[in-house]
């Protein structure tokens, strides 16, 4: 008897889960949809159904317009997504940014807070788990009201969520970033390379949205890189797989077209590898020839630099992102036609349209995967 009392609970479980799911998905259901779809009978979708509003899953919803010409209204249910949130953060040199979510992805808080390069790593630990609670707060919740929280940080970052190098961030490497955010913050904390979570984005809600295999270039005052194979950030064997590293030719040699050009314009005038491209970027709009020329030139260097991933990988399309991506297409058609030149298959060159969010949102993606891991277990 006991056998069948836990077989039946299950079974209630795995139902429940199965509606729950199929809700979520339809955005909005009748009892008799919901029935069909679990493969259950009314009465037991009904049941379901009641056990589940009264948890606060879910919720009825109004009559259809047109329903009370046709007789007795159907019921219709939809899943309450504010049953739940997550969190998700960018960790950067000079801002922090985090984002509350409802459990359809939908943001109803959003702030960042300003740090500095040379923050130490308990500063910069302080900065996140205060911007948590300030963002959970504005979306009226509590810290422990949250789900997950997904962490977006620069440099090579194990399964653990430990932060195995970083050049960007003092302090960063050898730090186990989900133990001390752990203990700063209520909720499961995730950890994973900013990167791997921007091209996340993309394919949720990004550029890269019903693409499976692509590339992603992060421009601006470094150069980063993402992989998207089969709908999934690649980790590689050593959750490395992105990092540039070292080259045989300086990936900053690609900045050298822009820096040059401002340098020649206005040469009193002092500029990072970023503000020299963003120089040039303004000027190539605004009709200079000799700054579209040091910008084709930039973009050519780039997808140069892109093509040793490009040709043996396959993609479907690779996304320009970060604050370069503005840009759009003085960076995306060189690249474009570059690649039209030496590809047998030449992917499909975007430009990203998620700005500065992009990480961030990442982090929100991977934060729902564990609610909903948790939600439809």
């Amino acid at each position: 008897m006991r056998e069948q009392s836990g077989d039946a609970s299950l079974l209630r479980k795995l139902n429940s889960a199965a509606v729950l799911r199929i809700l979520r998905e339809a955005g909005v259901a009748t009892l008799s949809e919901l029935a069909r779809a679990a493969r259950v009978s009314r009465p037991t979708a009904e049941v379901i159904v009641e056990d589940l509003i009264a948890e606060g899953w879910a919720e009825e919803c109004g009559e259809e317009q047109g329903d009370r010409q046709r007789g007795r209204p159907a019921r219709r249910f939809r899943f309450r997504a504010s049953a739940g949130h997550v969190a998700g953060v960018g960790i950067g040199a000079s801002h922090v940014r985090a984002m509350v979510a409802d459990l359809n992805g939908e943001v109803v808080a959003s702030h960042k807070a300003p740090t500095h390069e040379m923050m130490s790593a308990a500063e910069r630990l302080d900065v996140v788990a205060g911007l948590v609670s300030a963002v959970a707060g504005q979306a009226g919740l509590s810290m422990a009201g949250l789900a997950a929280v997904g962490v977006g940080t620069t440099g090579v970052v194990d399964n653990a969520g430990r932060v195995v190098k970083s050049t960007v961030l003092p302090g960063w490497t050898g730090l186990d970033l989900r133990a001390e955010l752990g203990r700063r913050l209520a909720p499961p904390v995730l950890v994973e390379n900013d990167m791997r979570l921007a091209v996340l984005a993309e394919h949720w809600r990004g550029a890269a949205r019903g693409h499976d295999d692509v590339v992603y270039l992060f421009t601006g005052h470094r150069l980063g890189l993402a992989l998207l194979i089969g709908g999934r950030p690649h980790r590689g064997a050593n959750a490395a797989a992105g990092e540039i590293g070292r080259q045989a030719r300086d990936h900053w040699s690609a900045f050298k077209h822009v820096f040059d050009y401002a340098m020649e314009s206005e040469p009193g005038e002092l500029r990072s590898h970023q503000q020299a491209a963003d120089f040039a970027i303004g000027r190539a709009r605004a009709g200079d020839e000799r700054a579209l020329a040091a910008v084709t030139a930039f973009a050519r260097h780039l997808g140069e630099g892109l093509l040793t991933l490009v040709n043996p990988l396959d993609p479907e399309m690779v996304v320009v992102g970060g604050r370069l991506a503005r840009a759009g297409d003085l960076l995306v058609e060189p690249i474009q036609r570059y690649f039209d030149e030496v590809c047998y298959y030449p992917p499909k060159v975007v430009a990203s349209g998620l700005g500065s969010d992009c990480v961030t949102l990442g982090a929100v993606r991977w934060a729902l995967d564990r609610a909903d891991d948790l939600l439809f277990s």
